[in-house]
């Protein structure tokens, strides 16, 4: 192994890190490319992307991870997705992760989460993997040479993926853990070489720390109209739902494809770059996040490829179904250089109801936007997960549950009075199926769903007439200009409307089933459209 090049010291220096070493500090895409390849952690495939694997982890443990009890973390932590650590037991598990780097090679990223420098958080990343450094690299903001040359962390992740917890030392559920601890600002990320596992941990971060601050955490994209960043949109919706994909439309800029805020002076990137699902990546469909994938230090992982050309086999599901690509926002022609916009005139919920009832698009009342909000719908289809055999539900609160540091119903009002101080449109929009369910019906032609967005977004669908639907409440309208009218009613496109009826009813009780649990939390208007 070369030795590693040092690319300037970290300021101020980590003490409290002294013994790791050497360290690469800062150093740039390219030499993270050259460092990881000198290091065997993956291959360059064609156009110079760096492909490589993730082992037994091919995506977030969410059950491993934990919030370290303390006076901060404790004031209204919401302990349903964030397991308590006790604060020695975290102590020991960072004596014991640093003890394990002593001597090791690691690299050093320092980077902005969030755009906005109002709301912006400093993040001093510690990676084991040189991969890892340069996936944060993407994913976040790098800072500029003068706040590079004044940069003060206000946290630190230390990810060490050869690393093994002991449970019974360290407070965990198994040999990897993700622990956050709010008192020294600190994540620790062991036993996993996913490396989403470090995205998300600022997103829980930022979760915790932005709505103290008046502003609204968002798990969704967002883009604008070109030319006019007060034309703006957000999408919010879990893994496989358009997110990325609609949000990266041609003729709008993409301010962000995943983590946002909202604050009172309007839209800012928390990251600064994308983390793109690609199985089944469609070269037509999708252009410009394909184009990615032959980018020089875009980061393809456990995606599988010819052992000779390594060209990516973009239907291969055999590691994983997640398969990923990361690169910097830069990446992508039309995308913002600002990450900023002014406040969102469209809020978009974004499915995919592999049920196949809801219609491809359906305008909200504030009411309604808040309760689809709390349930963040989406299904899983037949064979994405060992013993699904039929769609199944997956509610998921903000449509980012795992993520959320705080109650869903404070997120909830949060987005709630935004909405009314700003009178911004809302829409529900189903990529899922049509014509029955998964296994019968097909999946929501991308065309007709970008045209619909399109014309909502443009203000087509505000003079256009409705119906109300009658499982659900909502207004879809009855014809959009550049869309076959018989997609607007989902009822209409099954064989069997009486199936289609029972399928619906079968529905709307998944959703009474999951809301009840919000009832107790949120006002009479919320639970008059809350499907009850």
């Amino acid at each position: 192994m070369t030795q590693m090049p040092l690319a300037g010291r970290l300021s101020p220096d980590p003490s409290d890190l002294a013994g790791l070493g050497p360290v690469a500090a800062n150093l740039t895409g390219h030499a993270l490319v050259e460092q990881a390849i000198l290091r065997g952690e993956g291959i360059l495939g064609p156009g110079g992307a760096f492909l490589c694997t993730t082992g037994a982890f091919t995506g977030r443990s969410p059950r491993d991870k934990f919030v370290v009890r303390s006076a901060e973390a404790e004031d209204g932590l919401w302990r349903d997705n964030n397991a308590p650590m006790a604060p020695a037991a975290f102590a020991a598990l960072r004596a014991d992760m640093l003890a394990h780097l002593a001597g090791t090679p690691v690299f050093a990223q320092d980077l902005h989460a969030g755009a906005d420098p109002a709301h912006r958080l400093a993040v001093r990343v510690i990676a084991e993997y040189a991969w890892h450094a340069l996936f944060i690299r993407h994913l976040l903001r790098v800072p500029g040479a003068a706040d590079l040359a004044a940069f003060v962390p206000d946290w630190t992740i230390v990810n060490s993926p050869t690393f093994r917890a002991d449970p019974a030392r360290h407070g965990c559920r198994s040999t990897t853990v993700i622990a956050i601890d709010f008192d020294s600002r600190c994540v620790l990320i062991g036993g996993t070489a996913y490396a989403g596992e470090t995205k998300k941990a600022v997103f829980t971060v930022m979760n915790h720390v932005l709505p103290g601050r008046g502003v609204l955490p968002m798990h969704c994209s967002a883009n604008h109209a070109p030319g006019d960043p007060s034309d703006a949109a957000v999408f919010f919706g879990l893994s496989g739902t358009g997110k990325t994909t609609l949000s990266a439309a041609p003729d709008r800029v993409l301010i962000g494809d995943d983590e946002h805020g909202w604050s009172d002076a309007g839209l800012f990137n928390i990251e600064g770059g994308c983390y793109a699902k690609t199985i089944h990546l469609d070269p037509a469909s999708e252009p410009a996040i394909h184009a990615t994938t032959r980018r020089f230090a875009t980061v393809v992982e456990n995606m599988v490829h010819d052992p000779v050309t390594r060209e990516i086999d973009f239907d291969d599901a055999s590691l994983t179904a997640n398969t990923r690509c990361a690169y910097p926002l830069e990446a992508i022609p039309n995308a913002s250089a600002t990450g900023l916009a002014g406040v969102p005139r469209h809020v978009v919920m974004l499915t995919c109801d592999a049920f196949g009832v809801l219609p491809p698009i359906a305008r909200l009342t504030p009411a309604q936007a808040t309760v689809h909000f709390l349930s963040g719908f989406t299904a899983k289809v037949a064979g994405t997960e060992r013993g699904v055999t039929e769609p199944q539900p997956t509610f998921s609160a903000c449509f980012g549950a795992p993520f959320l540091t705080r109650r869903p119903e404070v997120y909830g009002q949060m987005l709630a009075d935004r909405i009314a101080a700003t009178g911004a449109a809302c829409w529900l929009v189903n990529t899922g199926w049509t014509g029955g369910a998964h296994g019968t019906g097909r999946r929501m032609p991308i065309a007709a769903t970008r045209a619909l967005l399109r014309a909502a977004l443009g203000g087509d669908l505000a003079a256009v007439e409705y119906r109300t639907d009658p499982n659900f409440g909502f207004a879809v309208p009855l014809a959009v200009p550049g869309v076959d009218p018989a997609l607007l009613d989902p009822r209409g496109t099954w064989a069997d409307p009486a199936a289609y009826d029972r399928q619906a009813r079968e529905l709307v009780g998944m959703f009474i089933a999951n809301f009840a649990q919000y009832l107790p939390h949120v006002g009479a208007e919320v639970r008059a459209a809350a499907f009850v």
